[in-house]
């Protein structure tokens, strides 16, 4: 009786999630944004006290620095980094009027309600897992990626600002704990694939492999494994149409993959970016921004019908890393973990980036995770 009254209830509370994820899903989209609406936030990922800094983004697409918030817990370091101390992407992620943020020294996730450029902490949750790394968000769904102990993702329902942990959205990954160095060696991201339907994560050097998890009423079915071998898959982002395009830090790359209907992968193509360390990757309409922490540069790419050409490549401060578009595409902001830099660009009709100047951002050397509306 126990047991079929927890399967009702989490079908009850699936059911929830998938119903608010309709009338959510909409704020995954870009749109229009106000001035007043107009900000970037960035993760400190300090390990004495991890801060989300809040910057207003003027008409000129510069920064100006508005408020910190501390999030409640503290940032980490994985052994073996340099730039980029979680080595993840999606640190920071946003839906809507709630931001979220990834306390990787204090295995908890900190909830903060947006209004503009301002953040009010709703709440600090644990993460069900050790060391979390990335977030992903689709309408009422949150899932977490842990990245210690052989990785595991953590799924939670939203309920406006808040989260409630589901037991049964839990999946170990089943990577190798021991495997050195760590920060090659732990995963890199979790990310909803544009529908909802599939969760796509991926496991950078150990295992060179990506992971796709059917998303159902009940959580999320068993893992497809598409192996990417050599290749270090490290960060995803998804074209127009859909398919998954994978930073792969092994080539320096970025490979574009079709998804089967079982959640298998197949891969399209394979594009070279000429730099070091190829592992951050952005979207923003047709244009891809790959991040190349060993070259400090951004490659960029027009994407057109699952093709990707090469529109050259702009400079950074030393470090590159993290990077997210404003939501009207007219500027790409890019982290740079040396110092902590956030580099801002402006969008040229083409999609290539002109440098408008650069602000430093405090206590956030090595930092990752970034967000612009």
């Amino acid at each position: 009786m126990k047991v079929r009254k927890s399967l009702v209830a989490g079908a009850a509370v699936a059911a929830a999630a998938v119903s608010l994820g309709t009338a959510g899903a909409a704020q995954a989209h870009p749109q229009h944004r106000s001035d007043a609406d107009a900000a970037v936030f960035v993760q400190t990922d300090n390990p004495d006290g991890n801060s989300v800094v809040a910057y207003h983004r003027s008409a000129d697409g510069t920064l100006q620095h508005a408020h910190t918030y501390a999030t409640g817990g503290r940032g980490g370091v994985l052994a073996g980094s340099q730039v980029d101390h979680l080595a993840s992407q999606g640190a920071l992620a946003r839906s809507g009027s709630t931001l979220f943020a990834v306390n990787a020294g204090s295995n908890t996730l900190s909830v903060f309600g947006v209004r503009g450029d301002q953040l009010r902490r709703t709440q600090v949750v644990g993460t069900g897992g050790s060391f979390p790394v990335s977030v992903a968000v689709h309408g009422s769904m949150v899932y977490v990626l842990n990245a210690r102990d052989g990785g595991s993702i953590q799924g939670f329902l939203r309920l406006g600002d808040h989260l409630v942990r589901v037991p049964g959205w839990h999946r170990g990954l089943g990577l190798d704990p021991d495997q050195t160095p760590e920060f090659t060696s732990t995963p890199g991201q979790v990310a909803f694939t544009p529908d909802g339907t599939k969760l796509v994560v991926t496991t950078k050097a150990n295992g060179n492999a990506i992971k796709v998890f059917p998303v159902s009423l009940l959580g999320l079915g068993r893992a497809v494994t598409t192996s990417d071998a050599g290749n270090v898959p490290f960060a995803v982002t998804f074209d127009s149409a859909g398919r998954l395009l994978v930073a792969e830090a092994g080539p320096n790359a970025i490979a574009t993959f079709t998804f089967g209907h079982n959640g298998s992968l197949h891969l399209s193509s394979r594009t070279a970016t000429g730099q070091q360390a190829t592992c951050w990757i952005a979207r923003s309409g047709s244009s891809v921004y790959a991040s190349n922490a060993g070259s400090a540069t951004v490659s960029q790419f027009r994407s057109e019908q699952g093709v990707l050409t090469s529109a050259g490549t702009v400079g950074t401060d030393p470090g590159t890393v993290d990077a997210s578009a404003s939501s009207d595409g007219r500027f790409v902001y890019v982290q740079t973990g040396k110092t902590g830099a956030v580099d801002e660009f402006r969008v040229g009709s083409t999609g290539t980036l002109t440098s408008i100047g650069s602000v430093t951002v405090p206590g956030a050397a090595g930092g990752e995770g970034i967000v612009a509306s």
